[in-house]
C-alpha cells in the first residue's frame, strides 16, 4: 500500500485511523499476540464440545482439527491466526507433526503450492515454539 489515492488505501486508512480514535489500544494490536490469550483446550473438551458429545461414534478432535487445518489451507491459508491455533489443538488433540504436515501437504494437490507453503510455514511457526517451549509431540 504506497498509493495515497488508491480509494481502498484511503478507506482503509480511515478504518484504521477510526478504529484507534475508538481505542488507543488498538494502535498497537497484534492478532498474533492475541493467540497467546486463547488457551489450548483438552482433547477431550474439544470432543465433548465439537462431536462426542452428541454423537459417540463421531469424528475424534484429532480428526476434525485435521480437517479443519484442510480447510483452512484450501481457503488459501489466508488465517494465520486459526491456522496456528487449529495446528496447537491439534498436537493437543495427539496429531502428530507428520500427520499435520501431510494434512497441510495433501492440500497442494486442490489449494495450489503457495497456500500449501503458507500454511506449512504457520504450521512451523507452532512447532518450532512448542520446541522452544519443551514440548515434543
Amino acid at each position: 500500500m504506497s498509493d495515497p489515492t488508491n480509494p481502498f488505501e484511503m478507506m482503509m486508512r480511515q478504518a484504521q485511523e477510526m478504529a484507534k480514535a475508538l481505542n488507543p489500544a488498538l494502535e498497537s494490536f497484534s492478532p498474533k499476540g492475541f493467540e497467546t490469550l486463547w488457551p489450548t483446550m483438552p482433547k477431550e473438551f474439544m470432543e465433548m464440545s465439537f462431536g462426542k458429545g452428541l454423537n459417540k461414534e463421531g469424528l475424534d478432535a484429532k480428526t476434525r482439527l485435521l480437517i479443519t487445518l484442510a480447510g483452512l489451507t484450501m481457503l488459501g491459508a489466508q488465517s494465520d491466526t486459526q491456522i496456528r491455533m487449529t495446528v496447537r489443538h491439534a498436537l493437543e488433540a495427539g496429531a502428530t507433526r507428520d500427520e499435520i504436515a501431510e494434512t497441510i501437504a495433501q492440500m497442494a494437490m486442490f489449494a495450489g503450492i503457495p497456500s500449501m507453503t503458507r500454511a506449512m510455514d504457520f504450521a512451523r511457526e507452532v512447532m518450532d515454539q512448542g520446541d522452544k517451549e519443551g514440548k515434543d509431540k
